[in-house]
């Protein structure tokens, strides 16, 4: 794990009726981060098994992102764009799912992207700046630099857009100072 990605696991009080959890406390998230950051917007994706969503990010607003699948199970990728960081194009992957009901915070120097492991997901990142289309970023899911080992099944390939297809080489894309 690289130590400013998270991986937050809320207490769930559960019994025969179902469940409870804060999905979010302030207090509870400065603790494990050491970070308040003041949340924005809101974003909610729903995709198809096999959708594959990034590698994106912002250079201008840069955003942190607080991602949670809220059903199904989701393959969460963050890899650090910090020139100055010790974990510079180390990246973090993790499975959230609604079972597990993890999140994960991706702080601002980081692209972001999942792939969809179950039938369908619904997702909800909260971020800290606005959508900022002028700034937005893509870099390539499958950059043999980043050696990411995306649980795709062997001869399958990933439905991704044509924005994300488009997505620059790590070596070539916008980084962080």
């Amino acid at each position: 794990m690289i130590p400013d990605v998270c991986l937050l696991e809320p207490r769930v009080f559960g019994d025969a009726r179902g469940y409870f959890f804060e999905s979010y406390n302030a207090g509870r998230f400065a603790e494990a981060t050491g970070e308040r950051p003041a949340f924005v917007q809101d974003n909610q994706s729903f995709s198809t098994q096999g959708v594959l969503r990034g590698l994106h990010y912002q250079v201008i607003r840069p955003q942190a992102k607080l991602v949670r699948a809220v059903q199904g199970e989701i393959f969460d990728v963050a890899v650090d764009l910090r020139q100055s960081s010790p974990t510079f194009g180390q990246h973090v992957g993790v499975v959230l799912s609604g079972e597990n009901q993890r999140q994960l915070w991706v702080p601002v120097g980081f692209a972001h992207g999942f792939y969809v492991l179950s039938e369908t997901a619904l997702v909800l990142y909260k971020t800290t700046d606005y959508y900022s289309p002028e700034g937005e970023r893509s870099i390539l899911w499958n950059d043999p630099a980043l050696a990411i080992e995306w649980p795709v099944a062997a001869g399958d390939s990933p439905a991704v857009s044509d924005k994300d297809l488009q997505g620059l080489s790590f070596a070539a894309a916008d980084k962080f100072a």
